[in-house]
């Protein structure tokens, strides 16, 4: 027979490995180029109505692209924000490796945000896809007197192993996910960030983060948007596009959760 106390805290165990987030599926991997490409191409019939959107108050914008990835990768979305009237930027920081151990990125990250502060006399908004989703919103906790409002795509806010990359991220970076320093930062990612408007825009059908970790924790000015997208097609996707559009277009300090009515309820759907 097991004591009390043994078997609430096996039970107690059992609780936690239950609500563990796990990665995606790697069925949605096989269908992840394919999705991605017709994304792209959904975007190019779309590209009208984007054009014709509202545009914004010329607020400056900073990108921030996912692992691996470099500037290059968010480079359509910068070119309709500007042709949404947005003052948009590049990170400037070559590829996205995530954290490293013979640079501060941090650092790095902190005084391409100021520059972009004092260049165009603002606040500045964030965009970040995947990895720069996270590190976006970590810049914008170090720095909330230059961030306007943030807004990530398929971005791993929680769990790195909720992921099918960070087995990648361990052999590319040399840094194992598991020492203390990184798991002490990993605990902090999902701890609310007060006065920031936050969007996560996920998709449940997402090849490499989980939903779970995608979707942001319950706060005030926050919000999760769920899409019907690929991972590597979020960059291209028309209802993630208009979806940006939507959330820069607010006016600093009126900020209004997105609305999901009519027919955006074909390509949208709320946090679950």
């Amino acid at each position: 027979m097991y004591s009390g106390s043994v078997v609430n805290s096996i039970s107690q165990l059992d609780d936690s490995v239950a609500q563990a987030p796990s990665p995606p599926s790697w069925l949605w991997a096989l269908l992840e180029a394919p999705r991605a490409l017709s994304e792209a191409t959904a975007l190019f019939s779309a590209r009208a109505m984007l054009r014709d959107l509202p545009a914004g108050d010329g607020h400056a914008v900073m990108t921030l692209p996912g692992f691996l990835a470099s500037d290059r990768s968010m480079r359509v979305l910068r070119k309709y924000l500007r042709n949404w009237k947005y003052d948009a930027h590049r990170w400037e920081m070559g590829r996205n490796l995530g954290l490293s151990l013979e640079r501060d990125n941090e650092v790095l990250l902190d005084n391409r945000l100021q520059s972009i502060y004092e260049k165009s006399g603002g606040k500045v908004s964030l965009v970040g896809w995947s990895l720069g989703g996270m590190l976006a919103r970590e810049l914008a906790r170090r720095n909330p007197e230059w961030v306007r409002s943030v807004i990530i795509l398929g971005s791993p806010i929680g769990d790195p192993k909720a992921t099918n990359a960070w087995r990648l991220f361990e052999t590319i970076s040399g840094i194992n996910i598991d020492h203390e320093k990184i798991q002490s930062r990993v605990r902090k990612l999902r701890e609310p960030i007060h006065d920031i408007p936050m969007t996560a825009i996920y998709s449940s059908s997402d090849a490499v983060v989980s939903s779970a970790i995608a979707k942001l924790p319950p706060g005030d000015r926050v919000e999760s948007i769920g899409v019907l997208a690929s991972h590597f097609g979020m960059g291209f996707n028309p209802a993630v596009f208009f979806a940006i559009a939507d959330r820069l277009r607010q006016h600093e300090g009126e900020w209004q959760p997105f609305e999901i009515n009519g027919i955006r309820k074909i390509f949208y759907h709320q946090r679950q």
